[in-house]
C-alpha cells in the first residue's frame, strides 16, 4: 500500500514535495478522492492527501469573491454561497455517481484542477473562467501565488488558467479564490417532445440564436428521457431559463414561439426543472449503480452542430447510448464493454468529426492500456512537455495521470 501523507497547511505541502524530490519518489495528489478513478492509474509511491486543508478563509458576498483552502468540500462552499443568495455559476458536476463514489464529496481544489462545469457552461463558462487566484507548490518544491481577489488584479502570467484542467500534474494547489454570482430567483424549463437527434440539435441551435438567454440546452433520447424527466414517454429536448419570475415567464413565451415549428412543447416549473438539470449535470442514467453501471463512459466534446453526426458514427460501430448537453457540444456516451472500452472506434469518430474524447469510466487495467485523454501530437505535445518541465521537471506530481510520461 502506498504511504499516505496528510498535509495540514501549505508549509507541510511544501515539505512533503521537497522530501519526495530528495528521495526520488513520485506523489499521487488527492483532494477528497472522488475522481481518483478518472485518468490513468496512479504511478506513485506515496499519496499526498489534501483533505485536511479545509475551510473558507474569506467570503465577501458584496464583492462576489470567496477564498478557501484547496481541500474544502465543494458542498460546504455551495451551501455558504446559497445562504447569501449566490452560487458558483459554472455549476460543477459531481463525478461521484458516475465513478461509484458517494455524491457530494468533491473538494474545491479538485473541481478547479479538473476544470469542471455543468450545463450552464454555454452561458457562464467553465471553472477556469471563475478562478481568480491561487497559492500552490510546484513540483520543484517552490511555493508561488498567482492572481488575486478581483478579475482585473492579475499581473504577469495568469497561472490560474494553466492549473485549471491540469489534474494536479503541475502544482499542488493549497488555497484558491473564486468568483461567486447571484443565484437566479427562479427557473423554468421548456420541453420539446419526440425530436430525433438531428432535429434536436437543430432546435437547440435555434434556441441559442434567440435573445431568450437560454442557460441550459440538452437532449435526452427516448430510452433515457424517462429516467431523467418523470412521465416522459418519448425523447425530450430541454431548454432552461433562469432569472426573476416576470423575465422567465416572458422569455418562456418567446421561446415557445421560436420553437413551435419543431414539435410539441410543454414546460415545467422551478422544482422539477432543478431536479432535471441536476440529472443532466451528473448524467444520472449512466451512474455506477444504474443498469449499465460497469460499462465504459466517454465524455465527448465537439462543435454543437456536429453532435448528432458524432453520435451516429459511434453508434454505427457498437451499442451506445448518449446524453447531449451544451446544445449538442457535449456528449456523454455509454458503450458496450470491450477490451479497449471502444477507444479505437471513439478516436476514429472524433477525428472524423472534430473534437476531444475523455474516457471517464473503465477498469484500471483498461485505463492503463489506452489513452484516457485525447492524445497530443506535434506542437501541442511539445508545449505540454515544456510546461511540465517548467513546473515539475522530475515528474513528482501525478506522473502519467493524463498521458504516459506527463
Amino acid at each position: 500500500m502506498p504511504e499516505v501523507m496528510k498535509a495540514r497547511d501549505a508549509s507541510e505541502v511544501e515539505a512533503i514535495v521537497r522530501a519526495a524530490l530528495a528521495d526520488g519518489r513520485a506523489l499521487e495528489v488527492v483532494g477528497r478522492g472522488t475522481k481518483r478513478a478518472l485518468g490513468r492509474p496512479a504511478q506513485a509511491a506515496a499519496t499526498l492527501d489534501l483533505s485536511a486543508l479545509s475551510g473558507v478563509t474569506l467570503y465577501e458576498p458584496e464583492e462576489l469573491v470567496l477564498s478557501a483552502r484547496a481541500g474544502t468540500p465543494l458542498a460546504e462552499i455551495e451551501a455558504l454561497a446559497e445562504s447569501r443568495g449566490q452560487q458558483l455559476a459554472f455549476e460543477p458536476m459531481d463525478y461521484g455517481p458516475l465513478l461509484g463514489v458517494a455524491p457530494g464529496g468533491a473538494s474545491i481544489g479538485g473541481v478547479l484542477a479538473a476544470n469542471l462545469s455543468g450545463p450552464r457552461r454555454l452561458k457562464a463558462g467553465a471553472a477556469r473562467d471563475h478562478f481568480l487566484g491561487v497559492a500552490a507548490v510546484s513540483g520543484r518544491g517552490e511555493r508561488f501565488k498567482s492572481g488575486g481577489r478581483v478579475v482585473k488584479n492579475v499581473t504577469g502570467y495568469d497561472l490560474c488558467k494553466l492549473l485549471a484542467g491540469s489534474w494536479g500534474t503541475l502544482a499542488v494547489m493549497t488555497d484558491v479564490t473564486i468568483k461567486t454570482l447571484p443565484k437566479p430567483e427562479t427557473e423554468a424549463t421548456l420541453v420539446l417532445h419526440g425530436a430525433a437527434d438531428e432535429a434536436a440539435v437543430a432546435a437547440m441551435a435555434a434556441a441559442m440564436a434567440t435573445p431568450c438567454d437560454v442557460s441550459g440546452a440538452a437532449h435526452l433520447p427516448a430510452r433515457l428521457a424517462p429516467r431523467m424527466l418523470p412521465r416522459a414517454n418519448a425523447a425530450a429536448t430541454v431548454f432552461r431559463l433562469e432569472g426573476i419570475a416576470p423575465s422567465v415567464a416572458h422569455r418562456l413565451k418567446a421561446l415557445v414561439s421560436a420553437l413551435k415549428s419543431f414539435g410539441a412543447l410543454t414546460s415545467i416549473g422551478a422544482e422539477a426543472s432543478q431536479a432535471l438539470w441536476r440529472a443532466v449535470r451528473d448524467v444520472t442514467p449512466f451512474s455506477a449503480d444504474g443498469p449499465a453501471g460497469t460499462f465504459p463512459v466517454w465524455r465527448l466534446s465537439t462543435a454543437p452542430a456536429n453532435g448528432a453526426a458524432l453520435a451516429r458514427r459511434i453508434a454505427a460501430g457498437t451499442d451506445a447510448e448518449f446524453v447531449y448537453d451544451w446544445a449538442g457540444g457535449l456528449l456523454w456516451a455509454v458503450l458496450a464493454p470491450s477490451d479497449d472500452a471502444g477507444e479505437a472506434l471513439v478516436r476514429e469518430a472524433v477525428e472524423a468529426v472534430g473534437g476531444h474524447a475523455t474516457l471517464v469510466r473503465a477498469p484500471a487495467a483498461v485505463r492503463a492500456m489506452v489513452p484516457v485523454f485525447t492524445p497530443e501530437h506535434g506542437a501541442a505535445a511539445g508545449l505540454t512537455q515544456r510546461v511540465k518541465q517548467g513546473f515539475d521537471p522530475n515528474g513528482v506530481l501525478n506522473p502519467g495521470r493524463m498521458w504516459a510520461g506527463v
